[in-house]
């Protein structure tokens, strides 16, 4: 439930952008209290949201078009497995067609993207081998804690941000766990 923090994020670095669009995929049911979640934020902020799907390569490439069809300013890619694998897709577009987009997951950030923010990856992997560790020792998955990110990092491209155009505030800046020059 990251969406709202990336829209802020995004409203820091381009104040002026009233349209934001939002990528998901359908199938994914996090997407049913995610899409809302960030709807609801964009409208307290006087932003307006459109959500796009993909479910397939080609909805990708379709999501962008529609995306400078309906003259969004600023994209945000919702965490998401079949996303995540197209990844270097993604930031392909968003470089071809000069969308500032941030992202769920820094190694979008390290193939190019804009910026990322959300949880670090090899901090879930180290919580799911704890979890997996106890379990092999006998302990009831049933009695075990549910676990959730512990470590959110925000990483900004700078040399994107420069391809795009873009200042990045300090403000911004001094709170990224990452910058990649």
């Amino acid at each position: 439930m990251l969406g709202p923090k990336r829209l802020e994020l995004l409203r820091e670095l381009l104040p002026s952008t009233s349209t934001i669009a939002l990528l998901v995929n359908p199938n994914n049911p996090n997407v049913r209290v995610d899409a809302p979640e960030t709807e609801a934020a964009a409208n307290a902020l006087g932003r307006h949201l459109e959500v796009l799907t993909a479910i397939t390569d080609r909805d990708l490439e379709i999501a962008f078009t529609t995306m400078i069809e309906r003259q969004a300013g600023a994209l945000i890619v919702m965490p998401d497995p079949f996303l995540f694998a197209r990844r270097e897709q993604l930031v392909a577009l968003a470089a071809r067609y000069a969308v500032p987009t941030i992202y769920p997951f820094r190694e979008f950030a390290v193939a190019g993207g804009l910026m990322s923010y959300g949880s670090s990856l090899p901090d879930q992997d180290r919580q799911v081998g704890i979890h997996t560790g106890k379990i092999l020792k006998g302990a009831k998955p049933a009695d075990l804690p549910v676990m959730q990110a512990v470590k959110i990092e925000l990483v900004i491209n700078l040399k994107t941000a420069k391809t795009l155009s873009l200042t990045v505030p300090i403000t911004l800046l001094g709170r990224a766990d990452e910058v990649i020059d």
